[in-house]
């Protein structure tokens, strides 16, 4: 009975109507521009839902679209907690990838143990490469944004140099496969997805979600990080050393985002591609952190619907024939209202404050009568 009531009483915070009502707000102008193009917003809507629980593949690949934003949110949200701005997840995730390939190619260990190698070179790699940015903030006062906008590239073109030197597969722009032994496929999973690419990465994604919600609350550590993004000058005078914590925090950060490349490398792809630019998974972890509001469920709520449309938004475009540069309106538009629920927010103090003066009004009325 007691938990019936405090599942009740969640309902009943504001803050969750709000987010209810934007994500409907969304919804509701999404269908205006389609129909403003001349689509059918409910033939589109309708085939975005399929795609996502459609039949059992479009389910996992659902899922397997949502971890990597999980990952990529956690990692923004460590340093957002500490104060500090990681922009350059992008980076890591391509360092991720190389230190996984790297592994998963030439090394030859037994199955378990050589996967475990790899997620571990892999999310060092990462890791390491946030920590560079950590060091140039503290050592050499350069602000974190210039220094992970410039990573980012960075690593992009290692990747190609690694790849072009040492795996390259001859008449392809990718490099050679990972051994079958480094793979972190899960072949029962895929079986009941009916070949969607589900992989070990899901179960340690939860897990690291967990931690980390536990880490921010917990733990020494975590406390030193949250009192460093309050005031690093409190914290200082408090005894904290300021600079042991942001580099923790950009190579816990960077970790995150070396395992999103890791696990694509070792559970989808199995090669890396010389590709022009980067994912653009770590600049969707800055919405889904924010959006998220930085919490470990908030980051699994706004991944699941960053991950559920992006994937479903597929649906819109072979169902209901919507182009793609709608589609993307439309998400977008959904993703704005999703986001940004103080807008609703100031319109519901202004209600209460209107009411309020009412209310004054009527006694002040009362009394003079």
């Amino acid at each position: 009975m007691a938990k019936l009531k405090s599942f009740i009483n969640v309902f009943k915070q504001e803050s969750i109507w709000i987010s209810i009502i934007s994500i409907f707000l969304g919804l509701l102008i999404g269908a205006i521009v389609m129909l403003v193009g001349g689509y059918e917003p409910i033939l589109a809507y309708q085939s975005m839902i399929e795609k996502i629980v459609g039949n059992p593949y479009d389910i996992g690949e659902t899922i397997r679209s949502i971890m990597p934003l999980i990952l990529t949110g956690l990692a923004v949200a460590i340093a957002f907690r500490g104060g500090m701005f990681n922009i350059g997840v992008e980076g890591q995730i391509v360092m991720g990838s190389i230190g996984a390939l790297l592994v998963g190619h030439f090394l030859e260990l037994p199955p378990i143990l050589h996967t475990l190698f790899a997620i571990v070179v892999g999310a060092i790699f990462g890791g390491l490469w946030g920590m560079l940015v950590a060091w140039l903030k503290t050592s050499r006062g350069i602000n974190e944004v210039v220094t992970c906008i410039m990573l980012n590239w960075s690593a992009l073109y290692i990747s190609h140099i690694v790849v072009r030197m040492f795996m390259m597969e001859e008449g392809t722009a990718r490099s050679k496969l990972i051994q079958d032994s480094a793979s972190i496929e899960m072949p029962f999973l895929i079986q009941w997805f009916d070949g969607a690419r589900i992989h070990w990465g899901f179960i340690i994604t939860m897990l690291l979600l967990v931690g980390y919600s536990f880490y921010m609350n917990k733990t020494k550590w975590g406390y030193e990080l949250r009192a460093v993004g309050s005031s690093k000058h409190a914290a200082h005078y408090a005894g904290i050393s300021v600079n042991k914590t942001i580099h923790r925090t950009f190579f816990i950060s960077g970790m995150m985002g070396g395992l999103v490349g890791t696990f694509e490398i070792l559970g989808v792809f199995k090669y890396l591609a010389i590709a022009p630019t980067t994912s653009g998974l770590g600049f969707d972890g800055i919405a889904v952190a924010l959006l998220g509001m930085n919490t470990a469920i908030g980051i699994l709520l706004a991944a699941a619907l960053f991950g559920a449309l992006m994937y479903g938004s597929q649906g819109m475009s072979f169902g209901a024939d919507v182009p793609g540069e709608v589609i993307r309106m439309v998400v977008s538009i959904i993703i704005f209202f999703a986001a940004a629920p103080g807008m609703l927010r100031v319109l519901f103090q202004l209600r209460r404050s209107t009411r309020r003066k009412e209310v004054s009004a009527r006694g002040n009325d009362s009394v003079s009568h």
